[in-house]
């Protein structure tokens, strides 16, 4: 799958950048972990050196170059620092998801075959570290309260490794494990050029410089922070600050005050309902038409959420719904959102820079790729940014991709005469009703999304006379008058419905009782919703035989739950 655009940039490695720091600006600031509250800061230097003596303990135990090397942790500065001295060993990293179920982390471990662990902070670590198996050693990064065999400081004592080698462009840099939204979890495979050409490529179509700061809250082990935060980071000479603790977000991000912000639709959405709940929408709507208050009032919302040195502000993993993109425009937080996979080191497409007449697109395609929609609707990509294939599946493998080299991503969508490009759902998603029509989800649960009563919503029907709506309301709406609830989501229910064709139309909305989480894995890491795994624990619920259109399927605190 060789390209003539494929030889167009040639960024180097992150090894390459690693030495350069060494050489050039070993005093300039990089990486912040809060600690009890104290910040824990890195300099370029410090963090090579750091890598250096990490690498040298590696290649101590004896393993071989091409070893797989786990990683399994939150967000931290030394994630960074123990993904650097892997390259360095000349081995490959394996970073697994730090809210990964059992049954994921015994599949990676003996898949990857992984004979070493890097153990950080975790939130229920008793039954993920049984799950990994006895033969396999673990190292803990200098956190209280992880059990490992090798302690941080053990392993940043040895000797520094003091060689400096370039890795093969095409050589194996990384595997990363897919959610397993549908099943076991595929082995991503990423060269060296495949991570740094597209990071390279960001930081120059997206105008990243080294006066940027980020916060580095979603998974490391997911592509998007791994590219868009961490590699970019290497070629721009970005800040990096990490959080502490869910308990101190808040604080963490007041601290690095970003310029860059990269989030999922969720917490955009918990942003607007936290902002709401100071300043209802009547009177934030008045507020704005004020001249004279509302730069003020703008200034102090994105102040108290730490936004306001703000310069871009993102949204992947999942499609947000217009009506918030339009909300927060108000505010002056412009949102571009975009779209990538795993398989394409997240470079795929950008609203950036933002535009309001683009809302609703996924935008178009980043320079050096090829993006096409095929006869089925499958959105199509090609370039230096794709996998070298699935770890150990052959077949998965050549099924990923067409015959003339393009990566068939599973997504529906179309695309304008200006190359803007709209998702319509994904292919699996669809589903047929009891009557033979066929329903994509994606589309009408945006529309749910504008409605702030809602927090998750997703569209079912497989086998139903007609789709329905599960959903989960909001923690404000959970606290309301349920019969002021109920009246509201009926008026969506109607205002939807006239908006779609028969076979679209809901037959009602489903309240469910608890929330969709990781924990109770009906979200994926990256905070999609495994439409599988929800319809399979749902199923009694979802063909139940209701008669009112909207109906709570179990109490929530606040609420007087009623069926009529």
């Amino acid at each position: 799958m060789d390209h003539p655009e494929q030889q167009a940039v040639q960024p180097g490695t992150a090894l390459e950048q690693l030495y350069r720091w060494e050489s050039e600006c070993p005093d300039h600031p990089y990486l912040h972990q809060p600690v009890n509250g104290e910040l824990r800061s890195y300099s370029r230097g410090e963090v090579a050196g750091l890598a250096r003596r990490l690498a040298g303990s590696l290649l101590a135990q004896g393993f071989a170059p091409g070893t797989r090397i786990g990683l399994l942790a939150k967000n931290s500065a030394e994630w960074f620092i123990v993904d650097l001295a892997i390259q360095l060993a000349g081995m490959v990293s394996v970073p697994i998801f730090a809210t990964a179920g059992p049954a994921s982390i015994r599949y990676i471990c003996d898949h990857a075959e992984l004979p070493l662990i890097f153990l950080g902070k975790l939130d229920e670590p008793a039954p993920q570290l049984a799950a990994i198996p006895d033969h396999i050693a673990t190292v803990a990064l200098p956190y209280p309260g992880i059990e490992a065999r090798h302690s941080w400081a053990e392993f940043t004592a040895a000797a520094p490794y003091t060689e400096s080698p370039v890795p093969a462009a095409e050589s194996l840099a990384t595997i990363i494990y897919t959610s397993g939204s549908t099943g076991d979890p595929k082995g991503v495979m990423h060269s060296h050029h495949s991570l740094c050409w597209s990071a390279a490529m960001l930081v120059k179509e997206l105008g990243f410089h080294a006066e940027d700061r980020a916060l580095s809250y979603l998974p490391l082990a997911h592509i998007t922070e791994r590219v868009y935060v961490e590699y970019a980071s290497f070629f721009c000479l970005s800040q990096v600050w990490f959080t502490e603790s869910l308990d101190t977000f808040q604080t963490d991000i007041q601290r690095c005050a970003p310029t860059l912000f990269l989030s999922v639709p969720r917490l955009w959405t918990k942003f607007q309902l936290a902002i709401l709940a100071q300043v209802p929408q009547k009177k934030l709507s008045l507020l704005l038409r004020i001249p004279l208050l509302k730069q003020r009032v703008k200034h102090k919302i994105k102040a108290g959420l730490g936004l306001h040195k703000l310069r871009q502000a993102g949204s992947g993993s999942a499609p947000i719904a217009p009506a918030l993109l339009h909300w927060f425009h108000e505010l002056d937080i412009d949102i571009c959102e975009g779209w990538g996979m795993t398989e394409n080191a997240a470079y795929g497409t950008s609203c950036y820079p933002f535009c309001a007449s683009k809302i609703g697109s996924i935008g178009s395609s980043y320079e050096g790729t090829e993006l096409r929609i095929a006869d089925n609707g499958e959105i199509q990509v090609r370039g230096p940014c794709l996998m070298q294939g699935y770890y150990l599946e052959p077949e998965k493998t050549a099924a990923a991709f067409t015959a003339d080299g393009f990566l068939k991503t599973g997504d529906r969508g179309e695309m304008d005469a200006q190359g803007q490009v709209r998702i319509t759902g994904r292919l699996k998603e669809i589903f047929k009703t009891a009557k033979g029509k066929y329903v994509a989800p994606a589309p009408i649960e945006a529309k749910f999304m504008a409605n702030p009563t809602i927090e998750q919503v997703c569209v079912t029907g497989n086998k139903l006379p007609q789709p329905i709506a599960l959903v989960v309301l909001s923690e404000a709406a959970q606290q309301r008058q349920a019969e002021r609830v109920k009246q509201e989501l009926e008026d969506q229910l109607r205002a939807i419905n006239a908006g779609l064709e028969r076979h679209q139309q809901l037959d009602r909305i489903l309240i469910c009782p608890q929330a969709w989480t990781t924990e109770n894995e009906l979200l994926t890491p990256t905070l999609k919703v495994r439409r599988h795994r929800l319809e399979q624990a749902l199923r009694q619920i979802i063909h139940e035989r209701y008669q009112a259109p909207v109906v709570w399927v179990g109490a929530k605190p606040g609420l007087s739950p009623t069926d009529a």
